[in-house]
Formats: C-alpha cells, structure tokens, sequence
C-alpha cells in the first residue's frame, strides 16, 4: 500500500498537481486484491494441474437419465347408445293423455290450429261439453293429427264417432249421471271446476245502513225496484222544498260529494236518504258556526212526572225532513246525486239553498228555522233548556208545553182540545206525521194506565246485547260487582277494535240512564276509564 501510494503521488507531481491541490480532490477508493494477485496455494497449484492433465475426449461425470414423456391416452371413440326409448309409466294408455308426452300433444295442436289459419279450413275437432251446473269441461285429451302415427291423408275422413273413440270424449248421448262418475274417476282440473261450481256462496248479510249505492243495486229485481223507488221519493221531496238548484259548474267553487244512506224503519217502510259530505268542507269558508242545541234528556223524564202527577194529555208527532227547513247563508255546491245523473245536464252541478242531512251547519239552520217557527205560533224556549217551549192559549186558559228533539216532538197540557189545535197549527208549518196519543219517544217506550206513566227501554237495551253478544249472559242484581275498581291498561298501543267496543258498551249504558238513573254512577265512572268523561 505504502508503494502504491508513492507511485500516485509521483503521478501526480508529473501533471503538475501539488501536495495541497490533491488533498481537496475527491479519490477513489482503493482497490482490493482480487485471487489473482493473491499467492496460489498448493491445494489450488494440484486442482490446476488435474484440469490440465485430464484429456479433453474423455467424458466427464455422469448425469441420471431423464424419462421420457408418454403421450396422453386417447379418449374411446363415441357409441351410439343402445337403449330404447320407452314411455314414462305415467304416459301409458290409462291415462288421460294417451301414449304422447304432453308436450308433444301441445306441439300437434299449434301445428294443427296453424295449418287451418293458413289453409284457411274448419277444424274438425269435436266441440266442448259443458258439465251440469253451468260450468264448460275443457277437453279431456287435446287434439291431435293422426299422421304422427304414419297414416296418409285418407286416414283424417273418419267420421265423428271414430273421432271421438280416438281422442277419448265422451259422446254426445251421455247422461249427467255418467259425465259425473267419469270426472270424478279421471280428477284433475275439470272435476275441481265441476265442485267449484257447486259451492255455497259466502255472502255477508249487511245491515241496510251499511249499504252503499253499489250494494243496493246488486239486489235482486223486486228488492232494486223498491229501494230505488225509495230513492225517487227521496229526490221529489228534494225538488219539492227547493232544496237545490242545479246550475252549471263555476270555474271557481269547490263541490262536495254526496252518498246514499239507506234504511228500514220500525214499521217496515224503505227509506233512502240523501246525505252530504260534510267532512271535505273547509272551516271559515263553507260554514262557520255549528252548535245546535237539543231538548236534555233530564227535562223529557222532569216532564213526563209532572204529565203523571197532574194528569196532562201528551200527544206526539213525527216531522219529516227535518233539516230541509233550515235556509243556508253559505255558497255550497254538490254533485248530482250517485244514479240519478240528470238526462242531458251530467256535468251540472246542485248549488243548495236549504240544509241538507250531512252538512256541518246542518243542524243549526234547522235549530233557526225552528226557533223562529215556534215564535210565530206564540212559542217561548226556556233559558235552562233550548229545546223545550212553552205557551199560554187565551182561548182555554191554558198553557202548552212541547218538548223538541230534532224530528220527534211531544205537545202536552192540561186541555186536549188546546193541545190538539196547537199540534194542528204546527202540522200546518211543518210536514208531519200525527203519531196520535205519545207511546214511544227517544227510543223509549211510554205506557199510560190512569194516572200513572210506564217508561221502558226494554226493545232499545235487546239491541244493545245483540250488538254485544250477551243475549245469553247471566243476570246480576246490580251493575257492577261489589268493590269494583277498574286496573288502568299499561299497553300504550290497546286493540282499537276492543276500545271501540268498549266505548259501544258505555254510550249504550248512557243512554240507558233515561230510564235507570241508577246507572249514572257506574256507567260516569267507566266512561272516564275509557276516555269519555
């Protein structure tokens, strides 16, 4: 190394690099011997001399053999297979299709229904049968050409009956007893429609007031020829009070709808009311003050003591269309009621002048008409209850008590000559029926036997158990057990169906209380427990 480096300084001093110039100079770094400067050794001196006496002909160390590579076997030759076709067990001749796939079978009817299309032939496949009852059998085997079987032309002019034998129908001389015991042997779809046919429809008999237009005329001819009769006199009555106008349709208005309702009164007329609905009207626009006061139920029993103690003759009525007496202040239009759309005039439109039953200020312009009427005719309300009136005859000397409630109303004193001509003043105004001396009222029903008076709901509460289904429940000497005390439901989600239930329950037990004032405490107490008080 020492050398080395003498001989690089010497190198440089001849290109005339100095000693201070070379130590900032960036040097390569030294080179190291490799084997061929290193002294040989003698173990490498021997393997040298081995190569060099080793001829260069003679072969050198021997390698495994490698094996050779065998070609890939060739796959069999393919052969055609040697098993027959044979027909499934369920395609032989005891079934209903015959000795053909179906498939097949379908395959020969399209060929068929297309040769005749174009050919332009009638097909002479045989015509259905149709099975007792009213329902048509599809055909128990499809048709089918007779050259699948290698016939010629000639063989496709058998007659009808050879035509039948083939394709298995049943001929046409076949009795209704016959035709039944072959589909119920064969099965399948044409014995099913053949039960289905004669199933017992399930229909559900629904109350009148749960019809719909669309039910009533699915009635039988009599039963339609009455109510829609029904509806005729409802739509004179109408047309008769002025209750409406029928005018074309502003661009402007909103139009409310209408329904039917339907139902049977106690003495078996058919009775069809038209209705409106009430519902899509909009509060400060169609109508805006609604409350109409009604008789209280307290005053109907406060009054029939008194009838009792005193002796005074009752005498009752019933007025017809209550609500169309009653003037409306609002713009309101309705559509044409549903089937009886005048001739010429189906986009009119009604534009109402009176109240009709449904609409929410309905009940307040009869609560005018009325009020005003009685005025009229000398009548006075009383300011602890609206629906009572009272008025003094100069003729008799006299006064006259009537008890209103909506179309029911009672005329009672102490005359009846007084009360009978005041009744028929009344009648005059209003269209009436005179329902002669007071036996019912409210649902109620009022006996008389001298001076005493007999009140009953006894028809009014066998409804109420109906609806309920406790005709059969065990009667208890009082209405609720001793130490009742109801438990709150923690369920926040309760079955509406069973609350609405309940609450059936409790306003049928509030109306009760006309009769049994007994009633109150339990039927108040219950009511708060479901929501009401």
């Amino acid at each position: 190394m020492p050398e080395a480096q003498e001989d690089l300084d010497r190198s440089l001093q001849n290109v005339g690099v100095t000693p201070s110039q070379r130590h900032g100079m960036r040097m390569p770094p030294p080179c190291t011997s490799t084997s061929q400067d290193r002294p040989p050794t003698p173990e490498n001196i021997q393997r040298k001399q081995m190569q060099l006496d080793q001829p260069l002909n003679e072969p050198g160390p021997s390698k495994p053999p490698q094996r050779k590579r065998q070609p890939a076997a060739l796959p069999p030759p393919w052969e055609k297979s040697t098993r027959k076709k044979t027909v499934p067990e369920r395609y032989t001749e005891s079934n209903v299709y015959g000795k053909k796939h179906p498939v097949e079978i379908e395959r020969d009817i399209l060929r068929q229904r297309d040769w005749k299309k174009v050919v332009g032939e009638e097909s002479s496949r045989p015509r259905r049968q149709n099975i007792p009852g009213g329902v048509p059998v599809p055909d128990l085997v499809p048709y089918y050409s007779s050259d699948e079987e290698g016939g010629d032309d000639d063989e496709s002019d058998n007659s009808e009956d050879e035509t039948r034998e083939m394709l298995g129908s049943p001929p046409p001389s076949e009795d209704k007893e016959t035709v039944i015991s072959r589909l119920s042997w064969e099965g399948g779809v044409s014995f099913l429609s053949f039960l289905v046919s004669k199933a017992v429809p399930v229909r559900e008999e629904k109350e009148p007031k749960e019809w719909t237009y669309k039910d009533m005329i699915g009635l039988p001819a009599g039963q339609l020829e009455e109510w829609r009769a029904a509806c005729q006199r409802e739509i004179e009555i109408l047309t008769k009070r002025h209750v409406f106008d029928m005018v074309v349709r502003p661009s402007s208005c909103r139009v409310i709808k209408n329904c039917w309702v339907f139902d049977i009164k106690p003495d078996g007329r058919k009775r069809a009311r038209l209705v409106a609905k009430g519902f899509s009207q909009v509060e400060g626009k169609d109508f805006d003050q609604i409350f109409s006061p009604v008789v209280r139920f307290e005053t109907v029993r406060l009054i029939l003591a008194l009838a009792a103690l005193e002796g005074w003759f009752l005498s009752s009525l019933n007025i017809r269309n209550t609500y169309l007496y009653g003037e409306l202040e609002e713009e309101i239009y309705m559509e044409q009621p549903e089937g009886f759309h005048a001739r010429g005039k189906e986009r009119h439109v009604l534009r109402l002048r009176r109240a009709l039953y449904g609409l929410k200020q309905a009940g307040l312009a009869w609560w005018q008409a009325l009020k005003k009427s009685m005025e009229e005719l000398g009548f006075v309300n009383l300011d602890s209850d609206a629906g009572l009136f009272k008025c003094f005859d100069e003729a008799s000397q006299t006064f006259i008590i009537t008890v209103v409630y909506v179309d029911d109303a009672i005329f009672l004193g102490p005359s009846k000559a007084a009360v009978e001509i005041m009744k028929k003043r009344f009648m005059e105004r209003w269209e009436s029926r005179d329902l002669g001396e007071l036996k019912e009222f409210l649902h109620m029903r009022i006996g008389r036997a001298g001076q005493n008076i007999y009140i009953d709901q006894a028809q009014y509460l066998q409804a109420v158990l109906q609806r309920c289904g406790m005709v059969n429940a065990k009667a208890v000497p009082t209405p609720l057990p001793v130490g009742y005390a109801p438990v709150k439901s923690l369920d926040k989600a309760a079955d509406p169906e069973l609350r609405k239930r309940y609450q059936t329950v409790i306003g049928s037990l509030l109306y009760l209380m006309l009769v049994r004032a007994d009633l109150k405490g339990h039927s108040d107490e219950s009511s708060r427990r479901a929501g009401l008080g």
